[in-house]
């Protein structure tokens, strides 16, 4: 974990999760800008198993506090030099109290990707999750209305899995096609 004695808030939520949770290995890392250089902020990994109690005590401590769930995206990795797991479920925390921030990454696979919803930690969780849901096909097990947000019911795909076609799946045959003319 390079360059963490710069930030000893960070490395001190670290030890405190590993102090907590010994029996999960973190990997912390410092996150690095495309220009190469660190930030401060930290990465954490999470098994899906136990996402859900590693978030509430991030949630619930008061050394750490991540009172919000500021971002929650997904990377999907097929394809990808070395990857070992198909999709990464990644969720920014803030610490408003704290003034910092943490990353966790939660990785799943196929045929079923799942992990535990945060919504009842962070009611902000709620959209993302569904967002994540709809384009990535990732299923939040006890969300409490879990459905399609950009695409429609019965729509038979995720469009951000890279096994998706460019093209679409003939969702698209249906619209008319305007052209421009000049006269």
């Amino acid at each position: 974990m390079a360059g963490t004695d710069q930030q000893p808030e960070l490395s001190a939520v670290v030890k405190r999760l590993q102090a907590k949770f010994a029996d999960i290995d973190f990997a912390p890392g410092e996150l690095v800008a495309t220009d190469g250089k660190q930030r401060g902020q930290i990465c954490v990994r999470v098994p899906a198993d136990r996402l859900e109690a590693v978030m509430r005590f991030l949630h619930d401590d008061p050394e750490c506090r991540y009172e919000m769930m500021a971002d929650l995206t997904c990377v999907d990795y097929l394809n990808y030099p070395n990857a070992t797991d198909r999709f990464g479920v990644t969720y920014s925390l803030l610490s408003i109290a704290h003034n910092r921030r943490l990353w966790v990454k939660c990785f799943v696979n196929d045929p079923d990707p799942e992990v535990s919803s945060m919504t009842g930690i962070w009611k902000g969780a709620d959209w993302p999750e569904r967002e994540v849901y709809d384009l990535f096909g990732i299923k939040f097990t006890g969300h409490p209305d879990l459905r399609r947000l950009m695409t429609w019911e019965g729509f038979g795909s995720h469009p951000l899995r890279k096994d998706y076609p460019l093209q679409g799946r003939g969702e698209r045959e249906n619209y008319p096609v305007y052209t421009r003319t000049i006269s």
